[in-house]
């Protein structure tokens, strides 16, 4: 899982309220918010905070995670399964629950291409985000017509299809520059994916997965094969990373993870889940450890303590660390970059 959409959180400094709510609307919300509400004032939450919390609290939307200090939601989103009430008043944001509610999200390109162009969804960088590609629209069937204008015509016909082609690769292309995704799953008329391959540049072309049904005029099957691809792409991603942690001899513990974080090291860390251990950590995005004398060494004046997931959480985002949920570990791994 990419952090990026976290780091913002980390732009500023604590303390944090993160407040979890479940699917209520109406006077029951409110009722549930308040319950959520009153321990974080107790806790120190300050009343700017707080009230901008109860805006927030007041959208009538499902599931709800946020994330605000110093008298602004930094960050607030659905969730499609929510954990229910919690609030929490700390340091740093405690994001974990909504990363792992949330799920892995895959940057991806769902295509469904034809003769005429294609249908494009993007999911990555934000809301999904719908085109379509319409290019040349005549002649886009071939007839058996007879005569001697027969073959030209046929020619004529698959230039229409390569060129609506070349169309959907470039949106491709463009739509791989700005969000770099992990996949490109790609359904639709055998010729037209034919053609559309050919002019993918290599970029895009190293990330296509095609995926047998799809059509723009059904999109029932296409989405059950593309979860089902997606899934199957996690599976394997999760098991080659774990494949490098243990072929690598990867660091093992909060500890030893810790400080590869620190040094920039971790290409990603695998946890098993919630890490409410406590750790030690100082203002900066890296400086955490499980002794307070080792970040006084580093120059932290006042080493507090913080949750170890918040805290490794943080220093992933910070240096471009991937986050994955394994079940495969008992304890805190990572894999190294070098």
């Amino acid at each position: 899982m990419r952090l990026d959409f976290i780091r913002p959180l980390y732009e500023r400094h604590g303390p944090y309220a993160s407040v979890y709510l479940g699917a209520y609307t109406g006077q029951e919300r409110e009722a549930h918010w308040r319950g959520v509400r009153d321990p974080l004032e107790k806790d120190g939450a300050d009343k700017a905070t707080l009230e901008a919390l109860d805006e927030e609290a007041q959208l009538p939307v499902a599931g709800r995670a946020m994330f605000a200090a110093h008298g602004d939601v930094v960050l607030a989103g659905s969730l499609p399964r929510p954990p229910g009430e919690l609030g929490r008043w700390s340091p740093l944001p405690h994001v974990t629950p909504m990363l792992m509610y949330r799920g892995e999200n895959i940057p991806h390109i769902r295509v469904i291409v034809d003769h005429a162009g294609a249908e494009l969804t993007v999911f990555g960088g934000g809301s999904p985000r719908r085109a379509v590609v319409q290019a040349e629209d005549w002649p886009l069937q071939k007839t058996a017509q007879g005569g001697w204008s027969q073959k030209r015509y046929e020619r004529a016909v698959d230039e229409t299809w390569e060129k609506n082609a070349v169309a959907v690769a470039h949106e491709i292309d463009e739509q791989v520059r700005r969000i770099s995704p992990e996949l490109i799953l790609v359904a639709g008329e055998p010729k037209s994916r034919s053609y559309l391959l050919h002019h993918l540049n290599t970029k895009s072309a190293d990330r296509v997965m095609m995926v047998e049904h799809g059509s723009r005029a059904d999109h029932g099957q296409f989405e059950e094969d593309v979860e089902r691809a997606l899934d199957q792409w996690l599976d394997r991603k999760r098991a080659e990373l774990m494949e490098r942690h243990q072929e690598r001899s990867g660091p093992t513990g909060v500890a030893r993870v810790a400080h590869a974080l620190r040094e920039g090291r971790a290409q990603a860390i695998l946890v098993p889940g919630e890490l409410p251990r406590e750790i030690w950590i100082g203002q900066g995005g890296t400086q955490l450890a499980t002794d307070p004398q080792e970040l006084r060494r580093w120059g932290v004046d006042e080493p507090v303590k913080e949750r170890a997931d918040s805290a490794l959480t943080r220093a992933a985002a910070m240096t471009d660390a991937e986050l994955w949920f394994c079940d495969g570990v008992s304890d805190v791994a990572a894999v190294l970059r070098y």
